[in-house]
């Protein structure tokens, strides 16, 4: 009873965390992640192909099979990634992520040291790639489920909008930048900086794991922020939302595709139009900046939400786009093509995360699969891509052919599957 008693005064002395304030810093600190990793990523991953043109004398067919070898990768690792999260602990699984990512970037900037731009450092590029990809999937997952964790359903449009502009805006700013470090001081430097910038993550993690830590060890029922009532979006059965969340995962896929039958072939297009890498990265970061504002626009616009022709109609405004894109023969025409084509990206990949997360398939498990759909993506264009132009050597266009009759099957999946309405 005494000891009962001393127990009473100690907690009653011991001043409750405000809970509140520290979810709050834990979300910004998740995000200055998330952010860093968004620019990250993009330096290394978006600018590999001009690399490897620049010093590898890589052609189309050689970059597409590179981006296949990282979407191979990536589908399987990205769907274990968040098993293996929920088992081994989140901040155990980033660290991993963090370290890996940045290990393999020092060492791609290393290898010309080495042995300079020889075909061993070109061989040893790829397990390098390898590397960072295996690594990366133990970043977003993980990044996901701890931003939506102990998230009420009122909160989940608001931190899926903000999720989305985070990473859109370091995708953007890497592409438009890179293209002038890459010119004026070579592209190791893209691996330095993004090394650099996960070294940063690393330094962050512990006070973040020691917020969560507090954060979790409290009562649930205090942890948990005030009840709101649900706002009225658009009402509708599970039913309805689940069949949302299918046709949604079956666009996503092919978005990216879609996005990476692009990025390796952007440096041979570029120079098709006599644009200097810097004006590459320019020019074509046109679609990633009109992403960035279909994000904020479908965010505080949620009339989109549960109806079929908004995502009928980006799925066509993506293939279009994907053509106008590479069979572009004029600047003019090209930046008209990637305001179609960011416009699309922006609604379809929204679509896929928010009803992930209003149909509660938020946990590190569920982010690895939407991660690893990515990944089926990420093969399945270049693989199209490169084994059309292997088919087909004399079209240079072939690969772009393979790829939309691709997207033209996904076209026809998506209606079909609209009309099951399972």
């Amino acid at each position: 009873m005494l000891e009962a008693a001393e127990q009473v005064v100690l907690t009653s002395r011991t001043p409750p965390p405000d809970l509140t304030g520290l979810r709050r810093r834990l979300r910004i600190g998740y995000f200055t992640l998330e952010a860093l990793n968004g620019l990250a990523a993009p330096f290394y991953f978006n600018y590999l192909f001009f690399y490897m043109r620049q010093h590898f004398g890589f052609e189309n067919r050689h970059n597409l099979m590179l981006t296949a070898l990282h979407g191979f990768f990536y589908m399987f690792s990205a769907y274990k990634a968040g098993s293996f999260a929920q088992k081994r602990g989140y901040f155990f699984s980033l660290r991993l992520g963090f370290s890996g990512m940045g290990l393999a970037l020092v060492i791609g900037a290393l290898l010309p040291h080495f042995w300079g731009y020889s075909r061993t450092t070109m061989f040893l590029e790829l397990p390098v790639l390898i590397l960072w990809t295996l690594s990366m999937c133990l970043t977003w997952p993980i990044l996901q489920a701890l931003l939506t964790q102990h998230q009420p359903p009122t909160r989940l449009p608001r931190t899926a909008g903000i999720y989305n502009i985070v990473w859109a805006t370091g995708a953007a700013i890497a592409y438009l930048t890179g293209g002038a470090l890459l010119e004026k001081f070579g592209g190791e430097i893209l691996l330095w900086l993004a090394a650099g910038l996960h070294g940063i993550e690393l330094l962050l993690l512990p006070r973040l794991q020691k917020m969560h830590a507090i954060a979790e060890a409290a009562p649930q029922e205090t942890a948990l922020e005030p009840s709101i009532p649900l706002p009225a979006l658009n009402p509708r059965p599970i039913s309805k939302a689940r069949n949302f969340l299918h046709l949604a995962w079956l666009a996503n896929p092919f978005a990216y595709v879609a996005i990476n039958g692009i990025l390796p072939v952007i440096p041979k297009l570029t120079a098709g139009l006599g644009l200097s890498e810097a004006s590459a990265g320019i020019i074509c970061s046109v679609w990633f900046w009109v992403r960035l504002c279909a994000f904020i626009l479908f965010w505080r616009w949620t009339g989109w939400h549960y109806r079929f022709g908004w995502l009928l109609c980006a799925f066509i405004a993506l293939i279009v786009g994907f053509i106008g894109i590479l069979l572009s023969s004029h600047i003019w025409l090209l930046v008209g093509a990637q305001v179609i084509f960011g416009l699309a990206v922006g609604l379809i990949y929204y679509s896929s995360l928010f009803y992930s997360m209003d149909a509660g398939e938020s946990n590190g498990k569920k982010g690895g699969i939407h991660e690893a759909a990515i990944g089926i993506g990420v093969f399945t264009g270049p693989t199209i891509g490169v084994s059309t132009l292997f088919l087909f050597q004399g079209q240079s266009n072939a690969g772009t052919y393979g790829i939309s009759a691709l997207l033209g099957v996904g076209l026809l999946a998506l209606i079909w599957l609209r009309s099951r309405k399972i």
